[in-house]
């Protein structure tokens, strides 16, 4: 309950039988290195007294393309923390950014001095210059925390005093009178925030409910009334009133204006979400409102969406290929995923806010019977983008092609937000040898601490390779996955060498409700070899009550700086070319399986990877993924075998790398080398050796 309590800003009630107007603190370790994650509000809600404003300059990470931190001003009153440039700034009304700390999860690392607001849409990062203020604004804001909590506690359905961008100064839009169609807006608004509140009041009282069940078996489980159950179904029979009177409301007016004019409704409720967009930095985990928030709406089903044909890289020739294919391959996994509901991840999480979660062992529960090997090679499943581009002479739009198959790398994560893959141990392999897609793609862990996998992918139309890792930090609500390093593909026919880097990706919801995940930052493509163009790509950051989800923008410039195509779409739908409604379509993702929510949100290019075909056991290293007992058992649907053999296979790991340790070694992988540059790149014996003298006349380290 206290973990819930701490995570979600949507339920602020404790189950504590004694108030208190003070929070306190769980800490993580001793050491003040580490990150120290605030508690809310104790105990039943009750009078407070209001706490003293607090207002002075803090640090506060730069907007993108900046780095480092500026000084902004800000205030903190009845906890809501406004800031702005000055002072004299926020007297007049003009806000940069309002932060509810009541509903935010706060973290503070003392030695840093730094303090992270994470409210799950954007994640604040503040520092202050001395000691002394730093103890000065953390009591400050515990108190103002505690005091907003409270409030929304005993009003709950007053809990939106503020919206986070509003200036508190009326506009003369604002002094105008509405009209029906502004007021058919406000009563969908109203609608959809309702329904988020009655499901947040709906989720506590499941909490609470379950709670009851089990506090015959907690000696210190708190005290939960029946008047706190009392308390939450009549809150929620009050919105669900109040929600059915605005849908009859916004029934009645569209009534009302259909003889005006249909077709205007729908436009403007599409100016209606785009008044709020913004882009993303790459660089923040949020961002201020700029003065230019304009962006491209959803593409109607007016655009010209011509069917992307790959004219001569259909007429593939295996050249590369060196194993007789699947004649069919399978449609469905053994066994349907899980349900990971007995899994407390707060117990797994709280004591890692803000540090790496590599490290950190996760039950396999959470996990899918894919490894990260295996969802390197998810990247190329689109790779006739490349075969085209290596067939396209004009450079601009073969850049368009290649700037297109790198945002569709990402299309195969939009349902997986769910489970994480498995982690490589240490000299594992994957290969992928798929003569219908003209490819044949090899993969394997090069490093351990820290975690490096590298992959290669060639064809007769392009060469793909990147060694990748990641920093993934768990911030209370949402865990960001900040991958390093870059991606290179080569076009033989033209000699050319892209490179581009990965953009920051974030999982959202992951202690409770729906988890999503999304892609934000720029991504930046440039041609090594010729210097004739590049591609700017920006994934667009979610807000809320947006239509900007998913959304892709970018522009393929000449070497000064002209614009000379530009391209738009979504990363898990499609990629269009040109400006509405005369675009064209470039790519499109494959449509997803039957049943999909039902094993694990896999693309039938995902449900392929893992198959092991008997003709193929016998020419695959014992290193590689698809012989690994674990993953296998997963797929299998075998839970507890599965957590069985992870536990082992760990064990394992920690085993060898003793022995390494001990004996001044360190390890050398197989199949990849160090490059000049210090990254991985494949040493070309992987298919020779698989050849000749074949795998099973080899020696490999036992990895399982």
């Amino acid at each position: 309950t206290v973990g819930r309590k701490q995570s979600s800003r949507k339920k602020m009630t404790s189950s504590s039988p004694t108030h208190s107007d003070s929070s306190g603190s769980s800490k993580h370790d001793s050491n003040q290195d580490s990150w120290e994650i605030v508690e809310g509000l104790k105990g039943f809600p009750a009078s407070m007294q209001e706490p003293v404003r607090q207002e002075g300059f803090l640090l506060k990470r730069r907007k993108w393309p900046m780095k480092g931190w500026h000084k902004r001003y800000f205030v903190l009153e009845k906890g809501i923390l406004k800031y702005s440039k000055r002072g004299s700034d926020l007297k007049k009304g003009k806000l940069h950014g309002c932060i509810d700390v009541g509903l935010s999860v706060m973290s503070v690392k003392k030695k840093a001095m730094c303090i992270d607001l994470d409210t799950e849409d954007n994640i604040y990062h503040l520092k202050v210059k001395s000691p002394e203020l730093f103890d000065e604004w953390v009591l400050k804001l515990r108190h103002h925390r505690v005091f907003r909590q409270n409030e929304i506690a005993m009003y709950p359905h007053e809990r939106h005093l503020f919206h986070p961008h509003a200036s508190s100064s009326p506009t003369l839009n604002d002094l105008m009178l509405p009209t029906s169609h502004q007021i058919i807006h406000l009563s969908l608004s109203l609608c959809l925030s309702d329904l988020e509140e009655c499901e947040s009041y709906l989720l506590e009282l499941n909490l609470l409910l379950k709670s009851m069940e089990v506090l015959h078996r907690t000696y210190s489980a708190p005290a939960i009334t029946a008047l706190q159950v009392y308390v939450y179904t009549h809150t929620i029979a009050h919105i669900v009133i109040k929600l059915v009177q605005n849908i009859y409301s916004s029934r009645s007016l569209v009534h009302q204006v259909s003889n005006e004019s249909k077709a205007s409704i729908p436009e403007s409720i599409s100016e209606f979400f785009d008044a709020q967009e913004y882009l993303l930095s790459s660089s923040s985990s949020e961002n201020e409102v700029s003065d230019d928030d304009s962006y491209i709406s959803d593409v109607s089903d007016s655009v010209s969406m011509d069917t992307y044909s790959n004219e001569g890289g259909s007429e593939r020739h295996n050249s590369v290929s060196s194993v007789v294919p699947l004649t069919r391959r399978r449609s469905t996994l053994p066994s349907p995923s899980p349900s990971s509901s007995g899994v407390s991840l707060w117990n797994i999480l709280k004591n890692n806010i803000g540090k790496d979660l590599s490290k950190v062992a996760m039950p396999v529960q959470l996990n899918e019977p894919l490894n990260t090997l295996q969802r390197l090679c998810e990247e190329v499943e689109y790779s006739e983008l490349l075969d085209t581009a290596n067939q396209t002479h004009d450079p601009y739009q073969r850049m368009v092609y290649v700037a297109t198959f790198a945002v569709s790398a990402y299309a195969s994560s939009y349902h997986r937000a769910g489970s994480k893959p498995f982690n490589p141990v240490l000299g594992e392999t994957y290969e992928c040898d798929r003569a219908d897609k003209g490819f044949r793609f090899i993969a394997e862990q090069v490093s351990h601490h820290p975690p490096v996998s590298a992959c290669h992918c060639d064809s007769k139309n392009f060469t793909f390779w990147q060694d990748v890792r990641w920093k993934n930090k768990f911030w209370g609500k949402s865990m960001e996955i900040v991958p390093m390093g870059t991606t290179h593909v080569t076009l033989p026919t033209f000699g050319d060498h892209y490179e581009w880097n990965k953009v920051t990706s974030c999982i959202h919801n992951i202690l409770s409700g729906q988890r999503w995940i999304e892609h934000y930052g720029e991504m930046a493509i440039k041609n090594v070899n010729n210097d004739a163009c590049q591609c700017k790509v920006t994934f667009v950051k979610a807000k809320s009550w947006s239509s900007t989800v998913n959304e892709i923008e970018g522009v393929v410039t000449d070497r000064d700086g002209k614009v000379i195509h530009s391209i738009f779409g979504k990363w898990h739908e499609g990629v269009y070319q040109g400006d509405p409604p005369s675009a064209t379509c470039i790519w499109r993702a494959n449509p997803m399986p039957v049943e999909q929510e039902q094993y694990y949100g896999f693309t039938q290019f995902a449900v392929e990877l893992n198959e092991l075909d008997p003709s193929l056991k016998t020419l695959l290293p014992p290193t590689d993924t698809r012989l690994r007992p674990d993953q296998r058992l997963l797929e299998d649907g075998n839970i507890e075998g599965a957590e069985e053999q992870k536990q082992r296979i760990e064990q394992l790991q920690r085993e060898r790398r003793k022995v390494l340790q001990d004996n001044n070694m360190t390890h050398q992988p197989r199949f990849f080398k160090k490059s000049k540059d210090d990254t991985w790149v494949s040493n070309n014996t992987y298919w020779e050796q698989r050849r000749d003298p074949g795998f099973s006349k080899m020696d490999f380290p036992v990895l399982w």
